[in-house]
């Protein structure tokens, strides 16, 4: 393997440069070591330390090419700070193409973790404790699950500055108010002070390349407004639809569902937004927007069992309070 074996991550001993980094953190059940893939930019000069997480749901691999083509295009002599990059978080998912852990575990609902309990317990307090707490801000890379499709968008809390001044900074499509949970890396590296988003890339198992340039100017953006970077012009683009709300609709009856409005698309309240038909190709069900609304992601899964997802509905806001400053 490419890259130095370490058992703990020691910003202050790694020298000026871009390292490739093994990092210990559990073991499997012939004894061998489980180790994380971690690239680090040290810069030349001391400053803020930002981490990037990718690849938390095993089969969300957007991220991938956005931390390499991020790290891989650092100049670390005119870097003031350190970036901290983990491109593969889920490895056991990331491996067998799936969402969760070899034994069923969503990461994502295990934070902070725990000293001892379950294999996931382990690794998520051991991921805090060796990376996460080191951090001075976030961005944690994921996508749409399975059968699904999103837009490119941020859940942020915007009553914060600092998150809501990195998501605008990072012009996604869409904004969508939404306060850290109990569980999540977002919401653990909150409880600790860590200014935290979770930005949502596009759709699973598949490099979409018209996001990753997007993103790297985005990540470059923040990165320059918390001074790791020189001050450079940057056109920010069409600024992002904010929703202070959220939430999924979902089917009643089991069927083959066609879901009519694409991603960013506005609807009306009563307008017809999916349609489950019967294995003869009858219409079984229709189902209409609950309220006014915009489509941040929707199932393209065609088979649908009585309660599955069918579109991802924001309510769109523009409070002025949600309005941070730019520069």
């Amino acid at each position: 393997m490419i890259g130095q074996h370490i058992e703990t991550l020691d910003l202050d001993a790694l020298p000026v440069g871009l390292h490739r980094l093994w990092l210990s953190i559990i073991h499997d059940g012939l004894g061998r070591q489980v180790r994380l893939p971690v690239m680090v930019a040290k810069g030349r000069r001391e400053g803020p330390i930002c981490g990037i997480t990718s690849a938390v749901h095993g089969n969300e691999v957007n991220g991938i090419p956005v931390i390499h083509s991020l790290l891989q295009g650092l100049d670390t002599q005119r870097l003031k700070g350190t970036v901290v990059a983990l491109p593969v978080v889920n490895i056991e998912g990331f491996i067998l193409r799936q969402r969760r852990t070899d034994d069923d575990v969503d990461l994502n609902h295990r934070f902070p973790g725990k000293i001892d309990g379950r294999e996931a317990d382990i690794f998520v307090y051991r991921l805090m404790e060796l990376v996460i707490r080191k951090l001075d801000l976030l961005l944690d890379l994921h996508t749409a699950s399975f059968g699904r499709v999103n837009c490119l968008y941020i859940r942020a809390d915007m009553t914060d500055p600092q998150t809501a001044r990195m998501a605008y900074l990072l012009r996604p499509q869409i904004i969508v108010h939404n306060p850290p949970h109990d569980m999540t890396l977002r919401g653990a590296a909150a409880a600790i002070g860590i200014p935290a988003i979770t930005l949502e890339i596009g759709n699973p198992n598949r490099f979409q390349r018209e996001y990753t340039k997007r993103n790297v100017t985005g990540i470059r953006t923040v990165m320059s407004a918390w001074g790791m970077l020189p001050k450079r012009t940057v056109a920010l683009g069409e600024p992002p639809v904010v929703c202070a709300s959220s939430a999924w609709t979902y089917t009643d009856h089991g069927g083959l569902l066609r879901v009519s409005p694409d991603v960013r698309d506005l609807v009306k309240q009563g307008e017809t937004i999916a349609t489950v038909y019967n294995a003869f190709g009858d219409a079984a069900r229709s189902y209409t927007a609950p309220h006014d609304g915009i489509v941040i992601g929707h199932s393209v899964d065609p088979v649908a069992n009585t309660g599955a997802r069918i579109l991802h509905l924001g309510v769109v806001n523009q409070l002025p309070s949600f309005v941070p400053r730019e520069d």
